[in-house]
């Protein structure tokens, strides 16, 4: 079944949402590409950056634009802060990785990630989203969806009305999902890929690069093609 999406605190949640009310600097964990582009949406904000954690040995100590890489992830000298003095964001597309960071953050710190959250995307009023979700340029989510915990969706994306997304999804850059979608945990759907309304995608699910789903898709299974049907990896 789909996990339940925090709506207990409405407002709060728009609050994390918008990040217009942000009166703390973020902590971005990963130096990549998704904590490159997070660090501009919330620079395009007026939100402060603290700075990077990563834990590639190579970037500890230099700079991204004109903000450090400070230490490793699991840095306490850093990690101290967060809850008090500062927020997190956590920026890995690993989802291993990605949920490794979110676990300590809770169980360290008390605290869930914030959202970033560009200023060109379209989110319905009606929607509802939760914490420390990555929405990037141009993303279009439609009324009365739902996303859950910690999802990544690239720029161009259209969710339309009526989906409803579990955690840890990850959605690329030009993906379509049709109205009354409901897609379980950690399903990865690649760029330019389109899903007809209705469908229902299993936990676990990979679709490849420019597939059209037309049919549901079981827990654990890779699909590709248009239409799309089950690979072998």
């Amino acid at each position: 079944m789909i996990t339940d999406i925090l709506v207990e605190n409405y407002i709060n949640v728009i609050l994390i949402r918008t990040l217009r009310f942000m009166d703390k600097p973020v902590l971005i964990f990963g130096a990549g590409g998704i904590g490159i582009a997070a660090y501009e949406i919330f620079r395009s904000q007026d939100i402060i950056i603290y700075g990077f954690l990563d834990d590639r040995k190579d970037l500890i100590g230099k700079e991204i634009d004109d903000i450090q890489v400070l230490g490793s992830m699991d840095d306490d000298g850093y990690l101290k802060f967060i809850g008090n003095k500062c927020e997190a964001f956590v920026a890995s597309d690993d989802n291993k990785e990605r949920k490794s960071i979110i676990a300590m953050l809770k169980d360290r710190r008390k605290v869930m990630p914030v959202n970033a959250i560009h200023k060109n995307s379209s989110i319905a009023p009606s929607a509802i989203i939760s914490y420390g979700i990555f929405i990037d340029d141009g993303v279009i989510i439609g009324a009365n969806s739902k996303i859950g915990n910690h999802c990544i969706i690239h720029s161009g994306a259209i969710i339309e009305n009526e989906t409803t997304i579990a955690d840890l999804v990850q959605i690329g850059a030009g993906v379509t999902i049709g109205a009354g979608v409901k897609i379980e945990k950690e399903v990865f759907i690649g760029t330019g890929s389109i899903v007809v309304p209705g469908i229902s995608i299993g936990k676990n699910a990979r679709i490849g690069a420019g597939s059209v789903v037309i049919e549901d898709i079981s827990n654990n299974v890779t699909v590709f093609g248009n239409p799309a049907k089950p690979v072998s990896i």
